[in-house]
């Protein structure tokens, strides 16, 4: 397949700046996301899920946002669920490989993740720092997480280094259960054309969400037969055997590039 000339993000190449902690304004930007709904298009709309879309400007990809509903969900346990890496390779049937590269503090990690692509897609690999919040009484929980570079973790030859521009979860306590608010945009780098990427996103996304939903109720049952129920991203003084790193370590490597020509 040809190379195909498209308009890459230009959000994308903001990954050669410093990385830096998300902030508060980040998760008030996150919630005025999933909460506003001018300038988006509402592609689905059932009881329990609604689909939107948003063009960016500077980019071919749409911005992603998904409204669920989540009955007999406990919000702790939706977000559990985001965290737990044992459980991860338990429901997300798309996972290659996951690793915990390092901690930078409490509320902030770093993590490797590499994800399976339906044929004839080349496997796509990500490197994300994730930056968490519980707001306590208010009953929001939210998780944000976005692309870096790792020094010690080069472009792969096997897969394309895709890029999170932004992904976060909303997770907030309803009558019934929970509810759920996603919002994703990503640039999945290769030679895809955009059409292509944005129709996609319509049903992986959903689909996702729907996983999500089972895994959630499912969780507790699995966690209480497991030899440990360790939640760091609860429970600080369980990341003492998690690797430390510094924010630092976070920059654009050196190492030649793969040249990117398949999709």
């Amino acid at each position: 397949m040809k190379e195909l000339k498209m308009k890459k993000c230009v959000s994308a190449q903001t990954l050669v700046n410093p990385p830096r902690i998300a902030e508060d304004i980040d998760f008030e930007n996150l919630k005025n996301l999933v909460d506003k709904h001018l300038e988006w298009t509402l592609e689905l709309n059932k009881p329990a899920t609604q689909v939107y879309t948003k063009p960016v400007k500077g980019c071919s990809f749409n911005m992603l946002k998904i409204l669920a509903n989540f009955e007999d969900c406990h919000p702790d346990t939706l977000f559990d669920v985001l965290f737990d890496p044992d459980y991860r390779k338990v429901w997300d049937s798309h996972m290659l490989q996951s690793r915990e590269i390092g901690i930078i503090n409490v509320n902030n990690d770093v993590g490797y993740y590499a994800m399976n692509c339906p044929p004839p897609l080349k496997p796509r690999d990500f490197v994300l720092m994730r930056s968490w919040l519980d707001t306590g009484p208010k009953g929001e929980q939210m998780l944000l997480s976005r692309s870096v570079l790792h020094k010690d973790y080069p472009h792969l030859r096997g897969f394309i280094r895709a890029h999170s521009i932004l992904t976060g979860f909303l997770i907030r306590k309803s009558k019934n259960g929970c509810f759920l608010g996603y919002v994703a945009h990503c640039d999945p780098q290769g030679a895809l054309p955009s059409w292509l990427v944005n129709k996609v996103t319509h049903t992986v996304g959903p689909k996702m969400v729907k996983d999500l939903r089972k895994a959630a109720l499912g969780y507790e049952r699995w966690k209480s037969s497991q030899p440990h129920r360790r939640k760091p991203w609860r429970f600080p003084e369980e990341m003492m055997n998690i690797p430390r790193m510094l924010i630092t370590d976070c920059f654009e490597d050196n190492q030649p590039k793969i040249s990117v020509k398949e999709v």
